[in-house]
């Protein structure tokens, strides 16, 4: 049995990236906070906080130790579990996550996203071209759009994009 989970919310502390016996692992700390509406006051209140730490191993690790900072919005998918330990004070344990994934929340942000370099690419001192998808956009800012796999052409397309409607919305 799994016990997947979907947390969204923002990061507690800098992610701290260790080597051990088992491959390189992050961790950093998710803070999770309700939102609920105060019928009274007719505004939006915070409710409580669920603290959880989350562990991100090999490739996800190494990304997540480049991208994410204290404070960062998130979401974090991967299995729960309870990390027990024995203390002075006697048995200790907390909830924690072993990350499938980890990314930003656009709900409160946008973001940038690059792959990074092939493995066997860095070893070598050649420079490696980009791919097709690490490719610059034209100055049409269409060309990031690959045909087939973005973005269809065909009898059921919508309507053009135009390079408007790429730019972000002001609000």
């Amino acid at each position: 049995m799994s016990n997947k989970v979907t947390f969204t919310g923002n990061v507690v502390n800098s992610p701290s990236r260790n080597r051990t016996q088992n491959g390189s692992v992050t961790n950093f700390r998710l803070a999770s906070t309700e939102r609920r509406f105060d019928t009274g006051s007719q505004t939006w209140v915070d409710g409580s906080s669920f603290f959880v730490d989350v562990e991100c191993w090999g490739e996800l690790g190494g990304n997540v130790s480049h991208s994410v900072s204290k404070g960062d919005p998130v979401v974090v998918v991967g299995t729960i579990r309870t990390h027990s330990w024995d203390s002075e004070e006697g048995r200790r344990s907390r909830p924690q996550i072993k990350a499938e994934a980890v990314g930003p929340n656009l709900a409160r942000g946008t973001a940038e996203f690059r792959r990074p370099a092939r493995a066997a690419a860095a070893a070598s001192d050649e420079p490696v071209p980009p791919s097709e998808e690490e490719a610059p956009s034209t100055s049409d800012g269409l060309s990031e759009f690959l045909e087939g796999r973005d973005y269809e052409v065909g009898d059921g397309t919508l309507g053009e994009v135009n390079p408007s409607d790429l730019e972000p919305a002001h609000v």
